[in-house]
C-alpha cells in the first residue's frame, strides 16, 4: 500500500508513461502468437522495469490481470462441454479488449491502474 502511495505521488514521464502504456497494449499479441497475451506484458515488463517504477508497477499489473484472463480462459474452454463455456468465452474476449484498453489509456494518463477481479501473482 505504501509503494502505491509512493508512485502516486511521483508522477511519472512522458517515456515511462508510454511504457506503462505499452505493458497493457502488448496483451494484444494474444492473437497473433498463442499465450502472446502474457508473453508481451512479461517481455516488455521485463526488459523496462527498472527503469522507472510507474513501469516496474504498471508491467506487474497487465501480467496479472492477463495471467488470470488466462486461468479464466482455461476454465470457460471446459465448460464448453457442459454448453455455458462459449458464452463465457465471449463475455471474456470483451471484457478483457474493454479492461486493456482502459487500463492502456490510463497509464498514458500517468495513473497507476488497477483491474477489478484480478489475481495478484506478482505485488
Amino acid at each position: 500500500m505504501a509503494e502505491q502511495q509512493e508512485l502516486a505521488q511521483q508522477a511519472p514521464d512522458k517515456d515511462a508513461r508510454t511504457w506503462g502504456m505499452i505493458c497493457h497494449l502488448a496483451a494484444f499479441g494474444g492473437f497473433v502468437v498463442p499465450f502472446g497475451n502474457v508473453l508481451g506484458p512479461l517481455i516488455v515488463w521485463a526488459v523496462k522495469r527498472d527503469q522507472s517504477p510507474f513501469i516496474d508497477d504498471q508491467g506487474k499489473e497487465a501480467l496479472n490481470f492477463q495471467l488470470t484472463m488466462t486461468i479464466a480462459f482455461i476454465v470457460s474452454f471446459l465448460l464448453i462441454f457442459v454448453l455455458i463455456g462459449l458464452l463465457f468465452i465471449g463475455v471474456l474476449c470483451v471484457y478483457e479488449l474493454i479492461m486493456v484498453i482502459v487500463a492502456a489509456i490510463k497509464a498514458n494518463d500517468g495513473e497507476t491502474y488497477r483491474y477489478p477481479m484480478t489475481l495478484r501473482f506478482f505485488s
